[in-house]
């Protein structure tokens, strides 16, 4: 054996063994490409190389190449048309490029783990002093034991992501439970709810995307999970993100997750919508996606990929999409401000969910439920509402809807000092119930109006703690108070 020889092979058993102590530890699927790409370049001489990593369905998941095509289907171009055949049964296959100027060979290896198929690796143009020459049986061999420990590697990188993602999951889908006051349907048997819940019956198994219409308060989210539970996909994830709460930047890396090294200390995070691959994705107040992300949210609706914030690899995913919101979006679309697009592909099928003013027969069922749960939560059960207590709830219009009857239930049980629930527990007086009677708009817009002050006045001025009292988020608080200052407005520039 020549000297030569001698020192290639020591090269090639050097390179080896460290590549085999660089993936002693758990990296990410892109680290594991760039290296395997770096380290089958560097030694075997290649003037060109590719790597990809697949998904179990055959689409490209990771891929990085140097003088040859960023693309599975080009390279596979390149060979002959059983190649996929020949790398999945272990075989490193060769290709000739004789009609090019000037001629080149490549040689193609199989990424895999336990007979499964991962990827390929491909290197072209080997060089020496000499020039050109063709790939050794040695460097097929060699080669082929990279790619067998990156595979190995791989499949670690997969099953160790798999596992940080069902964590995840099952965080989101525990906060989301607490979350949700009560885990089987709807309290009510007024003809607004039967019919809706008729229609979620009918929807829920079919897998169509659903978009909840409806004011702050009355329960979307719950619809939402009633939604899930009653589908296909109970056994999934329910992930919920409310779309108002959350500042555009933070809220793009909440929805499609972050790439480690965006940013100086970041680590990689999974987004909502990976967490709820396999279940189902609910966004709160759709309306408030900017321009930017109504794009991005159009090709997870459309195309089922998308890519983490700072990414470049393209994730499929497979959810049911279930929005929700209080605004206009029809008035949105026609402004320009919502795309009509995405607006259409999200309302598949609308579900109106009626406003408590709307099912208030409904009032002494919510009441008394929620005087059992916080009754129970509270260590005070045997608590009761007295017929003055009821009938004060049955007069007062509750502009926060059930969100806010929820609330005034479980401040008066945790407050009361007998074990009955009179009206001056609940805190309504003075609110003048008995205004509604006449169906108003405007009668109940000012109700709505003197209440939401009473609370501001209450905290101090405190917006943050009048969204709380209230049941709403501060987002829907503030356009409540602008729209309350609109009505101010006109109502002082109308006709004298």
């Amino acid at each position: 054996m020549s000297t030569f020889d001698r020192n290639w092979r020591e090269l090639q058993l050097e390179t080896l063994v460290d590549l085999s102590l660089t993936l002693g530890g758990v990296r990410s699927e892109e680290e594991l490409v760039e290296e395997l790409l770096q380290r089958a370049v560097g030694t075997l001489d290649a003037g060109s190389g590719f790597v990809a990593t697949q998904h179990p369905g055959g689409q490209e998941a990771v891929v990085r190449a140097v003088g040859l095509p960023p693309s599975l289907e080009a390279v596979r171009a390149l060979f002959s048309p059983n190649l996929l055949e020949e790398l999945a049964a272990g075989r490193v296959v060769r290709a000739r490029r004789d009609a090019e100027d000037p001629p080149f060979e490549l040689i193609a290896a199989p990424i895999r783990w336990e007979q499964r198929p991962l990827g390929m690796v491909v290197l072209g143009d080997k060089e020496t002093r000499a020039g050109r020459t063709p790939f050794t049986e040695p460097d097929a061999r060699f080669l082929l034991a990279l790619a067998s420990m990156v595979g190995t590697a791989v499949a670690t990188s997969r099953r160790v992501a798999a596992i940080e993602r069902d964590r995840q999951r099952l965080v989101e889908e525990n906060r989301a439970l607490r979350d949700v006051a009560r885990s089987e349907g709807f309290v009510g048997e007024s003809p607004p709810i039967r019919e809706m819940l008729e229609l979620v019956r009918r929807v829920a198994p079919t897998g169509a995307n659903v978009m909840l219409r409806g004011e702050s308060g009355v329960g979307k989210e719950r619809v939402a999970h009633l939604l899930h539970r009653s589908s296909d996909r109970a056994a999934g994830p329910f992930v919920p993100l409310n779309c108002a709460a959350l500042p555009e930047s933070l809220l793009e890396s909440e929805l499609f997750g972050i790439e480690e090294g965006v940013a100086t200390g970041v680590q990689r995070r999974h987004g909502k919508i990976e967490l709820a691959d396999g279940g189902t994705l609910f966004l709160d107040e759709v309306g408030d996606l900017t321009p930017a992300l109504q794009a991005k949210l159009l090709r997870v609706v459309q195309e089922r990929e998308f890519e983490r914030l700072g990414g470049r690899e393209r994730i499929p995913v497979d959810l049911r999409l279930i929005t929700a919101t209080n605004r206009d979006l029809e008035a949105m679309v026609e402004r320009g401000d919502f795309r009509r697009d995405l607006y259409y592909r999200l309302r598949v099928v609308v579900v109106q969910v009626p406003s408590l003013r709307d099912r208030r027969s409904d009032i002494p069922l919510l009441a008394r439920h929620f005087l059992e749960v916080y009754g129970d939560r509270f260590g005070r059960p045997g608590l009761s509402l007295s017929a003055a207590a009821l009938d004060e709830l049955l007069r007062y219009p509750f502009p926060g809807n059930v969100r806010e009857l929820e609330n005034v239930v479980q401040a008066a049980v945790a407050l009361v000092q007998g074990g009955e629930i009179g009206p001056e527990d609940l805190g309504l007086e003075g609110l003048g119930g008995a205004e509604v009677a006449d169906g108003s708009l405007d009668t109940l817009a000012e109700i709505e109006r003197r209440h939401v002050e009473r609370v501001l006045r209450a905290v101090g001025g405190n917006r943050q703690e009048a969204a709380r009292v209230l049941g709403i988020d501060r987002s829907t608080l503030y356009r409540k108070l602008q729209r309350f200052a609109s009505y101010g407005a006109e109502r002082n520039n109308g006709p004298k």
